[in-house]
């Protein structure tokens, strides 16, 4: 990705921000996801009075795009209003980002449009991916 691009994902995941439904936390997030053809599909947090049916913002831009046939993606860009530190991935939004690829950019960004980039397999190292479901296995009787 050029520079321009990724500055790009990176305000569009500011903007996604904007709408977050962050009513109880007040943690608002966004997430952009670049799709393979180019596709910029947005996301953000939203939160219920249930907190366990809180959807993550990243989470929400992958169903979104998945819904919409999307399924190969470059790149996602995450925001948050945290002054001091990026914002990261919590282990769930990791786990669903593999299953789409361990190889594809993870922008984490501070609200100065600053980031740091890592892949989606270093994100979550050992990662339980979908090739580990066709590996065979040890016969065992009920």
């Amino acid at each position: 990705m050029s520079r321009d691009q990724i500055e790009q994902l990176v305000a569009a995941s500011h903007e996604a921000k904007k709408r977050s439904y962050s009513r109880y936390s007040k943690f608002r997030v966004g997430a952009a996801l670049l799709c393979q053809d180019g596709t910029v599909i947005k996301g953000c947090n939203v939160e219920n009075a249930s907190y366990g049916l809180t959807i993550c913002a990243e989470r929400t831009a992958i169903v979104k795009a998945v819904s919409e046939g999307y399924k190969k993606f470059v790149a996602i860009a995450i925001a948050s209003d945290l002054s001091g530190s990026i914002i990261t991935p919590c282990g769930a939004c990791r786990q669903f980002m593999v299953e789409f690829g361990v190889d594809w950019d993870v922008y984490m960004t501070q609200p100065d449009m600053t980031y740091r980039h890592m892949k989606t397999g270093d994100l979550l190292p050992l990662c339980f991916v979908p090739d580990a479901l066709e590996e065979e296995r040890i016969s065992h009787s009920a």
